[in-house]
């Protein structure tokens, strides 16, 4: 029995996905009963790479998602829109959706789900999360008899790639974020990726699916890596520190109603820690539950190969399921996802996390202490307090905190750039 497939998008993804399923050999016998059988594209003229029959490309791409011969639309075309309309036609017209669509997963993901709910169609997403590596699937089922605590993960290879160059070169961020556009591992607007969206995104569906509720992803506290500093590379080698962009969902405990941490932002990670050593474009996903303990998840995050790869896993997983049920009238709960109400998402201000700072202050006797009085007073332990040098006539003090609220931080802080003696604070990064 073969199964029709619209493929919405025939870029890098697309591209991918439509030559896994034009070369079935040597792959699971499933992929041998999937035809892509219509693609939609922005452009006939367009010099394509995989040759497909000219008669299945098609700039009407709503004509594909109320073609009643289509079983599954995959879309591939990325951003908010048309692909929130595309879905949602095609999952009203009856269709299964495989996506690998982020954005509208993270913002419309209730929306999508309640629809497909009541058509009694599946929506899969695995390719939305860590390009190759299989996260969704497992949070749903190799892992659902976990109570899950945390998510951190390093979900995009743009910023960890632009991170991992400042290590180890020394190199300013401009000077690296423009080499990554040239290699191709930036866009020309990267500021979905280096200001911590895309991230933002990725944690807010992981979040989702582990603690079985929905996100807002405005609730998410989001904060790039644009001011990173090849200073704070080197000071956190010196510390025993790596800096990485990390996304980070944490279940608070002893919370009523039950509440979540859910943030990204660079972060101090000690050098012995697993996620340290994940470098370049690759992305990891470190769980932990109980009674699993703690697993991580490593590959590479994006591509043409590693995402295809995600999207054909979705589209065999739903193509089994309809080969046993051709209707799909009872949504296998493990593939299906629908959750009822919204998780409590705590404000910044509440997190409890770890500090660095970096003061430059006048060379003045005292100055450490009245850094030390003016953190006590808000409750802020001190683990170090270090004079690291000079730059011009103002002393360099680098502090790093034991675990604090952050509201009692930032008043500190606030009171802080009160003193004389403070000229400035050029940098203040979480540390995990």
């Amino acid at each position: 029995m073969a199964f029709n497939i619209g493929l919405l998008g025939l870029g890098t993804v697309g591209t991918g996905t439509a030559e896994i399923l034009l070369n079935p050999e040597g792959r699971h016998p499933l992929i041998q009963d999937i035809k892509i059988a219509q693609v939609g594209v922005k452009s006939l003229e367009k010099k394509r790479t995989i040759d497909l029959p000219t008669d299945i490309i098609t700039t009407d791409l709503e004509a594909i998602v109320t073609n009643p011969d289509i079983d599954i639309i995959v879309e591939l075309i990325g951003g908010l829109e048309p692909a929130r309309s595309l879905i949602l036609k095609a999952i009203a017209n009856g269709k299964h959706i495989v996506t690998a669509n982020k954005a509208v997963m993270a913002r419309f993901g209730p929306e999508i789900y309640a629809a497909a709910n009541q058509a009694k169609v599946y929506v899969l997403l695995e390719a939305a999360v860590g390009g190759g590596i299989p996260i969704v699937e497992p949070l749903k089922q190799s892992l659902g008899a976990n109570r899950f605590t945390n998510i951190i993960g390093i979900v995009n290879g743009t910023t960890n790639y632009i991170l991992t160059q400042m290590t180890n070169h020394g190199a300013d961020f401009a000077q690296v974020l423009k080499e990554a556009q040239t290699l191709g591992y930036a866009e020309a607007d990267p500021t979905a990726d280096v200001g911590g969206l895309d991230a933002a995104d990725k944690i807010s569906i992981l979040a989702s699916l582990a603690f079985g509720g929905k996100i807002n992803r405005e609730d998410v506290y989001c904060e790039g890596i644009t001011k990173i500093t090849s200073s704070d590379i080197s000071y956190a080698e010196k510390l025993g520190f790596v800096i990485k962009l990390l996304a980070i969902a944490h279940k608070v405990e002893k919370t009523e109603p039950e509440k979540l941490e859910l943030r990204v932002h660079p972060t101090f990670v000690p050098k012995s820690h697993p996620l340290a050593s994940i470098n370049g474009v690759n992305n990891a996903i470190l769980v932990e539950g109980q009674p699993l303990g703690q697993v991580m998840f490593y590959g590479p995050g994006a591509g043409s190969g590693p995402t295809a790869s995600a999207v054909v896993a979705d589209i065999m997983n739903i193509v089994g399921v309809l080969h046993s049920n051709k209707k799909a009238e009872i949504l296998d709960p493990l593939l299906s996802c629908s959750p009822q109400n919204y998780c409590q998402i705590s404000p910044i201000e509440d997190v409890y996390t770890r500090f660095y700072a970096r003061f430059l202050c006048a060379d003045v006797p005292g100055v450490i202490g009245h850094l030390g009085m003016a953190f006590g007073q808000y409750d802020v332990s001190l683990e170090s307090v270090v004079q690291i040098g000079f730059q011009g006539e103002f002393a360099e003090i680098v502090v790093v905190t034991h675990q604090v609220r952050e509201g009692n931080f930032r008043e500190a802080i606030a009171e802080i750039l009160s003193l004389n003696a403070i000229k400035e604070i050029p940098s203040i990064i979480r540390v995990l």
